[in-house]
């Protein structure tokens, strides 16, 4: 079964794929969502049609986004939220289940720390998954979230202090888990 990730952005949104079929979650792809300098409706309509096409290509049997966190500028939280709704109502308009998760919460799963730094997070992620290079910093995120979600549905997360992940099973700790 394949998870895919997906770290929203208004300009760029970055997306991963992870095989989860056994234990240790295995690479796929990864990559972003690059969108021009057109209005934000037109946006919205290529961050729709960008999912669609990997649902289409990956059939992806899950999907992880990141939660919106709040900003100092709201007009930037508003379309952030924007684009995960397109997002959002692309996964479920394919019938796919969607999962969200906190910033803290992915930084806590993949580095142990909820507040590393994303130069932290792109390390890790390269470490776990066994990469030859570090993607770029969009899919990077995705693949993070990815692997939040991996070990979610291993029940090596629990719903502690970060919040908004809805999960279907609980238990264990990340610390538990050995690739």
């Amino acid at each position: 079964m394949l998870i895919l990730g997906i770290d929203p952005g208004s300009r760029i949104t970055g997306y991963g794929v992870l095989d989860v079929s056994t234990p240790t979650p295995r690479y796929v792809a990864s990559g972003c969502i690059r969108l021009q300098d057109v209005e934000l409706p037109q946006r919205l309509a290529r961050i729709y049609a960008g999912i669609a096409e990997l649902i289409g290509e990956y059939r992806p049997g899950e999907v992880a986004i990141e939660q919106v966190f709040m900003s100092k500028n709201p007009d930037s939280a508003l379309k952030l939220g924007q684009a995960r709704g397109a997002a959002i109502v692309c996964a479920a308009n394919h019938g796919l289940p969607v999962d969200e998760y906190g910033p803290r919460q992915i930084k806590q799963a993949v580095t142990g720390s909820g507040g590393a730094t994303k130069a932290q997070v792109q390390h890790m992620v390269v470490a776990i998954l066994g990469l030859g290079a570090s993607p770029q910093a969009d899919a990077a995120d995705a693949l993070a979230i990815a692997l939040t979600h991996a070990h979610a549905r291993l029940g090596l997360l629990t719903r502690g202090s970060f919040g908004g992940h809805r999960s279907r099973r609980r238990g264990g700790s990340w610390r538990d888990f050995r690739p």
